[in-house]
């Protein structure tokens, strides 16, 4: 069992996709820091596992290295490549577009919500508003960050 988690870990696709999305996270991390200029409050794990939103785009750059360290690992006729490519689109469409059209959606039921609330007395919980997608940028970065760390990767294994 041990050695067969080791050649698990140590695979160079789950190393690519492990360590963009990583990275991406303490990129993001960092980034968050100097455009504040202070330190987090909250306990330095959590917001580098869960945060999301911002630059770069873990999102993006997990997918991207997926997908090209599968075309690496593979080769890019295969066809486990074309499905990691089309899942990556789809997910980095949704990091752009999709997350941003739900919290338009989030906002308007809120207001509806405290319409209803307001002239009928019912009581409302807001619906949590996902304020943006990601910007084109952030994405960029983080698939240009994915498709690094899968070559750098696919290099040295």
């Amino acid at each position: 069992m041990g050695n067969g988690l080791v050649r698990v870990l140590s695979h160079p696709v789950f190393l690519s996709g492990f360590l963009s999305w990583f990275c991406a996270q303490v990129i993001k991390l960092l980034v968050e820091a100097l455009k504040r200029r202070r330190r987090f409050a909250s306990p330095l794990l959590p917001v580098v596992l869960w945060k999301t939103g911002g630059m770069p785009s873990s999102h993006s750059a997990l997918v991207t290295a997926l997908a090209t360290s599968i075309g690496f690992h593979d080769g890019a006729d295969s066809s486990l490549f074309f499905l990691s490519v089309f899942y990556a689109a789809i997910i980095i469409r949704d990091a752009v577009g999709v997350r941003k059209a739900a919290g338009q959606q989030a906002q308007v039921l809120n207001r509806l919500g405290e319409g209803v609330r307001e002239k009928l007395g019912v009581e409302f919980t807001p619906v949590k508003e996902v304020t943006h997608g990601h910007t084109f940028p952030e994405v960029g970065v983080g698939m240009v960050l994915g498709f690094s760390i899968a070559l750098v990767v696919s290099l040295l294994s």
